[in-house]
């Protein structure tokens, strides 16, 4: 993910992949025989047996498997995450409705997360769904660090909104409530994130205004970077809205960490789907579309208090 770099308040936030991190990707060439299919739609069973009622808009092979295999990088609550055992948070509660539509089962398979596009690239993923900021870099793959195009990109299909977050330890907020306040601090951040991107962004902008650099540590996991501040190493974490609410909320029973300023760089996270695949990303789209009027969507972001976030209706590369 890549969103500007300028902040702006916001709404909602949004699991901005940065830099190359994950420097878009894609091209998974899964291909649909529309002739082999039955065209039949609305309910009606399918020659693969499926009554499901968007079922035939799936490619062939999909049909034929059943399975959506979803690249996810699964440490990321509330968003996606491990409970005893089980794959849980918004994202696998939105593909289980979306499942519900397609007459398919989505499969998380755990990744980190700047490298899930070069899985969906290498086909081990069928899509990639994991907070994922829908970026033109992204679309057009090209690598935010050197302005080049370096793969063909992927195409979004965007599902909810979301913005960037800073949390401090509760009651120890260092006097920061915005960027500028963290000229001279530290921050940590997970690796190849929007808030990774715009941490490096902020920090030039802080030592070109001669007030000191940002110390800026990046993890493998949101979870990494919580711990660090906690243990005193940095002075604030940044991360998507969800998450962080979620960490406030949640972290030592909502005592130890507090949210700071306004969200800045509101987008819209997307579902990645390669560039060859529209049949895929059409059947996505439709099925997202389905589930926000048959009220499913809205329940799963009840679910877990991100309202806020919602989309009215699906679009695809919505990204800036």
């Amino acid at each position: 993910m890549t969103a500007s770099t300028t902040p702006r308040p916001a709404a909602a936030r949004s699991r901005l992949a940065a830099a190359g991190a994950i420097a878009v990707a894609g091209a998974l060439l899964l291909t649909g025989c529309g002739d082999q299919r039955n065209k039949h739609g609305g309910g009606s069973e399918t020659a693969s047996g499926s009554t499901a009622p968007l079922f035939a808009k799936l490619p062939k092979d999909i049909q034929d498997s059943k399975v959506i295999k979803v690249g996810s990088d699964i440490a990321y609550p509330p968003v996606e995450f491990k409970k005893d055992g089980k794959t849980v948070g918004i994202d696998p509660d939105i593909a289980d409705a979306l499942g519900k539509e397609l007459g398919v089962k989505f499969e998380f398979d755990n990744g980190t997360f700047d490298a899930l596009l070069t899985g969906l690239r290498s086909k081990r993923y069928n899509i990639a769904m994991s907070a994922m900021t829908d970026s033109k870099d992204r679309q057009n793959g090209v690598d935010p660090k050197t302005g080049k195009k370096v793969t063909e990109g992927v195409d979004f299909v965007d599902y909810f909104t979301a913005g960037v977050s800073i949390y401090t330890k509760k009651g120890d907020t260092k006097g920061i409530k915005t960027w500028d306040d963290l000229c001279g601090k530290k921050i940590a951040v997970q690796r190849g994130t929007v808030s990774h991107d715009l941490a490096k962004s902020e920090s030039d902008k802080c030592d070109k205004a001669g007030k000191g650099s940002i110390g800026i540590e990046a993890f493998d996991t949101d979870v990494e970077a919580q711990t660090r501040l906690k243990a005193g190493g940095v002075d604030a974490v940044s991360s998507d809205f969800p998450v962080a609410a979620y960490a406030v909320k949640t972290a030592g029973g909502g005592n130890d960490f507090e949210t700071v300023g306004d969200q800045v760089q509101a987008a819209p996270y997307g579902i990645a789907v390669p560039k060859g695949d529209a049949q895929l990303r059409d059947a996505l789209q439709a099925a997202l579309d389905a589930i926000i009027k048959n009220g499913a969507y809205e329940k799963v972001l009840k679910t877990w208090g991100v309202e806020a976030g919602a989309v009215k209706e699906a679009k695809t590369n919505g990204g800036s």
